[in-house]
């Protein structure tokens, strides 16, 4: 035996009895009452003046007995517990009197009444299909809830939206008593408020911006929710798959793939055209570059000879001999240097010269 079960030996006779030893007592102080004490013997010619006081202490009896259980159901109707996670929303004669935390909690028997509601607990609404096996591989039923999940876009196509709501009580006396139907009313907003947003968007719009999507969704609820004064608080709004009808999912596929490949064939060309074009700018910008170092070159090269020859043009001016003869040799030491055979000729004679070995002189 547990230890937890076992009594202590002083108070194993005090313990309150349990209902079936106060059934049995109530069954045998019955047959007391009405079979005379169990077969006892009575004067012969007394039988129903000798029966008359027993009978009434038997009804006695039954009576303080029945009277002992009314109260004893009172006083353990007067107490109530209230699980973790849970309120419990005490009204009395209909009036919301109090909210209860958790723990045991007393109430006035026959007149107050108690709700429990589960506050920690994530209640969810499920939108075109239903979870018939949860675990690690869930299973899900898609078949006969196409009225949930199909839906018509902006630009008058026909989608199939599934989603969840997921919500937990926030303030459970309006959750009580504000509205009928917490859960219908859930299910009927989001719904209302899907397809008001879905009806607004485009196709592609809505298979590519599934976050905005939920986010918008989530906070609409939110709003009319509170606007009924439900005391529910949105979690989550989670879109679990969103396609085209069956019907049209062939050629839905046959578009993605044109525009896959349309896409495709845009990055290539983009591709090439920034391997080639940005080349084809830099060697034009290069060429550029050069052709204006190269005017600068020339300009500079003609100005300088400008304004040498004006120096020279200068100092021929002031002596010309001189400036002649010097401009000669000049002229000739640079000349000279690069000649390897001189021949000189004079005027007067007929024939050559001899040779002038002007490249072995200077070797010597």
């Amino acid at each position: 035996m547990a230890f937890d079960d076992q009594q202590p030996p002083w108070g194993q006779k005090k313990r309150p009895p349990t209902p079936e030893e106060m059934i049995a007592s109530l069954i045998k102080n019955l047959k007391d009452a009405f079979g005379g004490g169990g077969g006892a013997t009575r004067p012969p010619g007394t039988g129903g003046a000798a029966r008359g006081p027993g009978f009434l202490a038997g009804l006695g009896k039954v009576g303080g007995i029945i009277a002992a259980l009314v109260i004893f159901n009172i006083v353990y109707s007067s107490f109530y517990t209230i699980n973790p996670g849970e309120r419990g929303v005490v009204v009395r004669f209909g009036k919301y009197t109090k909210t209860a935390d958790p723990g045991l909690n007393f109430k006035v028997p026959l007149i107050d009444t108690v709700y429990k509601v589960n506050v920690d607990a994530v209640r969810k609404e499920e939108f075109g299909f239903r979870t018939r096996e949860p675990g690690q591989k869930t299973v899900y039923q898609k078949n006969g809830f196409d009225s949930e999940s199909l839906m018509l876009t902006g630009d008058k196509n026909v989608i199939d939206v599934e989603w969840i709501v997921q919500y937990k009580v926030l303030d459970p006396v309006r959750f009580v008593f504000k509205v009928a139907d917490v859960q219908a009313a859930v299910r009927d907003v989001s719904e209302s408020v899907s397809r008001r947003i879905v009806g607004n968007m485009d196709f592609d719009y809505v298979l590519s911006n599934r976050e905005i999507l939920a986010a918008a969704t989530a906070r609409e609820v939110q709003n009319i929710l509170d606007r009924y004064e439900t005391g529910v608080k949105i979690v989550t709004v989670q879109l679990q798959d969103v396609n085209p009808p069956e019907e049209v999912k062939p050629a839905f596929n046959e578009v993605n793939e044109a525009d896959q490949d349309m896409k495709r064939l845009v990055n290539e060309a983009e591709e090439a055209y920034n391997k080639v074009v940005p080349k084809a700018r830099g060697q034009a910008k290069e060429t550029i570059e050069e052709a204006h170092g190269y005017a600068v070159e020339r300009v500079n090269g003609a100005k300088g000879d400008a304004s040498r020859f004006l120096a020279v043009l200068k100092e021929y001016q002031g002596a010309k001999d001189v400036t002649r003869r010097r401009m000669y040799l000049e002229t000739m030491q640079k000349v000279l240097p690069q000649v390897s055979e001189v021949y000189v000729i004079d005027k007067e004679q007929r024939s050559v010269l001899p040779f002038l070995d002007l490249a072995g002189a200077k070797k010597k």
